[in-house]
């Protein structure tokens, strides 16, 4: 399966002092994964099994078949028990699954009595679930133990079977009609873990149950041991979080237009579109600032963010704009410019702030050069990027340059673009602030924390928050007032 991620609940705890908002964010995380476990499988092999015994071992066999055995991935021990317990090979003893295929194909019924289950897993727990036997519970591995078991036991379970679930091992049990269900119940990790066949020979028809179980549940470990997941690693960590207050409807918009030989005709329903974007924004210093940049070979900067800091004075430089002309499209080097010269707090950005840095690119065509890297860079700044591609451009190119491929839009030609404005407005409405981690803390298997973005309705101050963790990003499900 392939690797990914999904959120569970945090906790967010707040804190302002003067125009400085804190937050430090616990959450657990769950990664799905394809996740090693450790397997011991404790089979009667009392006198009242012997008959049974073949198809004990033929259903060990089976499960292990549907098992990636690898040192590094899937360890297997198998027990015998009747008066006492007989370890046939231990989790390090094998590591391929063809040695640990052939040791139960050669497995011998063990006979005595009485069936002392309870000093078996006790034995199981000071003996086989430890780091010398191979166990890997201490680095977070999901201890499994599956019980077949034919009778009741002579001594008591209740102390050994709690003590294996305080360390963590999950526990299920197969009996017969022989066994005593409440016994098996009391022994697994919960009572719907316990199952039964009338008998030995009828394993078929429980061991599909068993494997979606196994790959489903969720160990509750106990002090000793971290909270994970069978098929999927269980995290808690904690990141902290420092930005400057502000109001979260305030936004610096930069304007990129494709000024190429192409798009001369399309430039004025370009322009057009700019004016009705800002016709709709609260500009002013400490409200929506607004620049616009034009590019074809090279870029070029009609009016920075500080430059004008009212709305009629950025309509009037948005009405007086002229189609700048050129080729080829280097739509990559404007993006590059656009974070190096526009998006810096000499040119007015409040990046560094905490306001919300959009740009909206209107292209016409493929760019000459790649714009990977500029993009990635922009994303990795906290700059979320609209793409409004029309006529010749890239729709896969676009959805490249965009923040995610949702943001990146098409008209067929740039006199659609009112079409589009509504789509746009929609999405801007809900704007992304990247802010810095101080420092991300994370419990359990490392996980490298990329950056964090939060996501603001410019309508209200309810937030939530999203999580890049190893280049995935990650819903996490968390709302707070400001």
């Amino acid at each position: 399966m392939a690797q990914g991620m999904v959120s569970l609940p945090c906790v967010i705890l707040l804190r302002k002092c003067k125009n400085l908002t804190c937050l430090i964010i616990l959450c657990s995380l769950v990664v799905r994964q394809e996740a090693g476990k450790d397997f011991v499988f404790l089979l009667d092999g009392s006198d009242g099994t012997r008959n049974d015994f073949p198809a004990m071992q033929s259903f060990v066999q089976r499960m292990v078949e549907t098992l990636n055995v690898n040192d590094n991935r899937d360890r297997v021990s198998v027990v015998q028990y009747s008066r006492d317990p007989t370890v046939q090979f231990y989790l390090n003893t094998y590591t391929t699954k063809e040695d640990i295929m052939a040791k139960i194909r050669g497995l011998r019924h063990k006979g005595g009595r009485p069936l002392n289950t309870g000093a078996a897993l006790q034995y199981l727990r000071d003996n086989v679930f430890t780091a010398s036997a191979g166990s890997r519970r201490q680095e977070g591995v999901p201890q499994l133990l599956i019980l077949l078991s034919g009778g009741r036991s002579f001594d008591s379970v209740d102390a050994p079977a709690s003590a294996l679930k305080q360390m963590g091992v999950l526990i299920f049990a197969i009996g017969t009609r022989n066994t005593d269900t409440r016994e098996m119940q009391k022994i697994s990790h919960e009572p719907s873990y316990a199952l039964s066949v009338s008998d030995f020979n009828d394993l078929s028809n429980v061991q599909q149950q068993l494997q979606s179980s196994v790959e489903a549940v969720i160990v509750e470990a106990g002090p000793e041991s971290p909270t994970l997941s069978i098929k999927e690693s269980w995290h808690l960590f904690y990141f902290s979080y420092c930005f400057s207050t502000v109001d979260s409807a305030n936004k610096d918009i930069v304007f990129l237009l494709d000024g190429s030989d192409g798009t001369r005709n399309g430039f004025p329903a370009m322009r057009d579109f700019v004016e009705k974007m800002v016709e709709k924004l609260n500009v002013g210093e400490n409200n929506d600032r607004v620049s616009v940049v034009q590019y074809s070979r090279d870029a070029d900067v009609s009016f920075y963010l500080n430059t004008h800091d009212t709305r009629d004075d950025v309509l009037d430089a948005v009405r007086g704009l002229r189609h700048r002309g050129g080729r080829p499209l280097n739509t990559g080097a404007a993006l590059e410019y656009v974070k190096d010269n526009v998006f810096t707090n000499s040119s007015g950005s409040r990046r560094l702030q905490g306001v919300p840095q959009i740009l909206i690119l209107l292209n016409g065509g493929r760019s000459y050069d790649n714009v990977d890297t500029p993009a990635a860079a922009l994303r990795n700044q906290g700059i979320i990027v609209f793409g409004i591609g029309a006529g010749r451009s890239y729709k896969a190119e676009m959805q490249k340059i965009a923040y995610n491929s949702s943001y990146a839009l098409s008209v067929s030609d740039f006199a659609d673009l009112p079409n589009a404005q509504e789509q746009l407005s929609s999405v801007m409405g809900t704007t992304m602030v990247r802010v810095t981690p101080l420092t991300p803390t994370v419990t359990g298997k490392s996980l490298t924390q990329k950056f964090i973005i939060i996501q603001c309705k410019a309508s209200s101050n309810l937030c939530s928050f999203s999580i890049v963790i190893s280049h995935i990003r990650t819903p996490v499900t968390a709302c707070f007032f400001l």
